[in-house]
């Protein structure tokens, strides 16, 4: 057997490097260590449940979908605003241009307040005109989601923020609407089953 010829191209090259007996440097152990413990002792002495003040506002009850502790409790419309509707109607009731209407100077908030509960408790889905432009998005409906006394906060809220200043919507109204449109399962189909109503 022959000796492996060694080419001069294998001889340009440098060997291959090696750890050897270097270690990795101690401060760099002992950091990640002081990181590590850090870690630990901030999570086991962190509160599982912080004050909502701390977060968005929403108390622990809200974040899980409990109910209001009584009926005769105050709701926050605001707070409920801030957890279902913002996404879509966004922070400032301007909406998503060509998707979901504006609530600021809508004629539907601003208009009936039994149209708007009707609105918000069975949803819409199709072209609906708000401030002469159509909009084609889908609103979910919220009947089954909210109580009486949560829709009316909610509805209240909206019909008086961002130049709105429609009278407030009581539960009771939210109730009777309920009651009336409770044979309805399906969203409204946007401008042709809502101007009627308008």
């Amino acid at each position: 057997m022959k000796p492996a010829e060694i080419h001069p191209q294998q001889q340009r090259e440098n060997p291959e490097p090696q750890e050897g007996s270097n270690p990795m440097p101690w401060f760099v152990i002992v950091l990640t260590a002081l990181l590590l413990g850090f870690g630990v002792l901030y999570i086991a002495r962190s509160a599982i449940v912080n004050a909502p003040a701390l977060g968005d506002g929403r108390s622990s009850a809200e974040l899980l979908g409990a109910a209001p502790a009584s009926a005769g409790a105050a709701v926050d419309g605001a707070a409920i605003y801030a957890s279902r509707c913002v996404a879509c109607h966004q922070a400032g009731g301007t909406g998503l241009p060509g998707v979901f209407p504006p609530l600021a100077g809508s004629e539907w908030v601003a208009g009936k307040e039994t149209t708007l509960a009707a609105l918000v408790l069975h949803g819409v889905s199709g072209a609906l005109t708000v401030k002469g432009s159509t909009y084609n998005g889908a609103m979910p409906a919220f009947g089954a989601q909210l109580q009486d006394a949560e829709l009316a906060a909610v509805l209240t809220h909206v019909r008086s923020q961002w130049g709105n200043a429609a009278a407030p919507v009581t539960a009771d109204t939210v109730a009777t609407v309920r009651k009336e449109t409770a044979a309805r399962t399906e969203p409204f189909k946007g401008d042709a089953e809502l101007m009627p109503l308008k």
